[in-house]
């Protein structure tokens, strides 16, 4: 068995890592034209289509990086790229359709909150970029850009689907308001250190029990049967979990710290 050559082995990584692939970036472009598109939509004033069009870019930003890496495509170019595009998609359309539809009429405040959450992705997106290689890959550092769009998104996408709009009230609160605050707490939650589930460690390969695919038919069956809520409800779990989990450790720490004595 012949050795393989170092150098030759470098030469290929660096071409590897310079080199544009086609298939995993066009799964990208896919997700920032949806990002592009939800934008143009919330400018025209069709809030509920720019919603599900930043729903359509976290499927396709969850499928450019799979895709890679089942075809062993994976780039420096592809990983730069998929930023930017969450860039887009993530952080400045949720921020620019909330603010269209709820936060401009709130004034300074408005925009003052519409730019926490954008500024909030571009620093967890940056920050994620740069901790990539030393973080524990079960777990996110701060809420994922494309969770805090969908609970932003979603919240608006369930207004619009049961006939609120940003003069109305919910639970006695004024729309407008609710609104501003999914935006500073999914902004908050992304530059915040919360470990937050990643999913990265299941194995597909791997057998399960047989009610593992039944939850998941059950999900799929709970999502068709009311999109807007149910989407919303899980993003809302989801983006609580962090601090829920934080919570639970802290406490085990606490019991654990006596024993130790």
């Amino acid at each position: 068995m012949s050795e393989q050559n170092p150098v030759v082995d470098e030469a290929e990584e660096k071409h590897r890592s310079r080199a544009i692939y086609i298939l995993p970036n066009l799964f990208t472009t896919a997700a920032l034209f949806a990002g592009f598109y939800a934008i143009v939509q919330a400018m025209n004033g069709r809030f509920e289509q720019a919603a599900v069009a930043i729903f359509v870019a976290m499927v396709l930003d969850g499928l450019d990086g799979r895709v890679a890496r089942l075809t062993n495509t994976q780039s420096q170019f592809g990983a730069e790229y998929d930023s930017l595009s969450d860039m887009v998609a993530f952080g400045a359309a949720p921020a620019l359709v909330t603010y269209e539809w709820a936060l401009k009429d709130l004034g300074k405040l408005g925009w003052i909150a519409a730019f926490i959450y954008c500024v909030s992705a571009a620093l967890r997106l940056a920050r994620f970029n740069t901790n990539i290689a030393v973080v524990d890959k079960r777990f996110f550092q701060g809420l994922p850009s494309p969770a805090a769009a969908a609970l932003l998104t979603g919240f608006v996408w369930v207004m619009i689907d049961n006939n609120f709009t940003d003069a109305s009230t919910f639970v006695g609160i004024p729309v407008r308001y609710l609104a501003c605050g999914f935006a500073v707490f999914a902004g908050v939650s992304m530059v915040t250190n919360v470990l937050f589930w990643s999913g990265k460690d299941i194995n597909l390969r791997r057998a399960v029990p047989f009610a593992v695919p039944l939850v998941f038919v059950g999900v799929l069956a709970a999502v068709s049967s009311y999109p807007p809520g149910v989407l919303f409800g899980l993003f809302v779990c989801y983006g609580l979990s962090g601090y829920v989990m934080s919570v639970v450790r802290r406490v085990r720490k606490l019991r654990a710290a006596p024993a130790q004595k």
